[in-house]
C-alpha cells in the first residue's frame, strides 16, 4: 500500500501547524518552506484539513492557520481518512477490516489483507499528532 502525496504532505503540514502554532497561527508560506511543499498544492491540502475539522483559520497580516483541537486529541488514523479517504490495502476491505468482495469464501488471499488493513488501523488509530508533533520536534533540535 502507498499514501499518495495527499495524505503524506497534508500529515506532513498539519505536524508542522501543530508544531509551530504556540507564537500563534501558522502561515502557508512557512509551511510551504519548511516542508518543501509547492504552496499551491498545501491550499490544497488545508482546505481538506480545514473541511475536515482538524483546523481553523485566522485572516489578516497576522493570519494563518491553528489546529483545531489539542494534539493529543487528533488522532493520525482520523486525519488520513480525511485526506485519503479509506487507507485499505485492497478495494474489498472494508473501512472495519473486513473482506466485502463477491469471492468472499472462496478467496485464497483475503486473510492476509485483513491482517494487513487491521495491522495498518492498529498502529495509525492508536498514534496521536501530539507523538508526531514531539518526534519532530525532537528531530529538530
Amino acid at each position: 500500500m502507498r499514501l499518495s502525496t495527499k495524505g503524506r504532505y497534508g500529515l506532513k503540514a498539519i505536524i508542522s501547524i501543530g508544531a509551530n502554532e504556540e507564537n500563534g497561527p501558522v502561515s502557508l508560506k512557512y509551511v510551504a518552506e519548511s516542508e518543501g511543499i509547492s504552496e499551491a498544492y498545501l491550499e490544497q491540502l488545508v482546505a481538506l484539513l480545514k473541511k475536515g475539522g482538524l483546523i481553523v483559520s485566522t485572516r489578516g497580516a497576522k493570519g494563518g492557520y491553528k489546529l483545531a483541537k489539542e494534539p493529543n486529541e487528533l488522532i493520525v488514523g482520523n486525519i488520513l481518512k480525511v485526506l485519503e479517504g479509506s487507507i485499505n490495502v485492497v478495494e474489498c476491505i472494508s473501512d472495519d477490516g473486513k473482506c466485502e468482495c463477491n469471492a468472499i469464501n472462496s478467496c485464497s488471499t483475503k486473510l492476509v489483507w485483513e491482517k494487513v488493513t487491521e495491522a495498518i488501523n492498529n498502529v495509525v488509530n492508536n498514534m496521536t499528532l501530539k507523538e508526531l508533533i514531539d518526534d519532530y520536534k525532537e528531530g529538530r533540535s
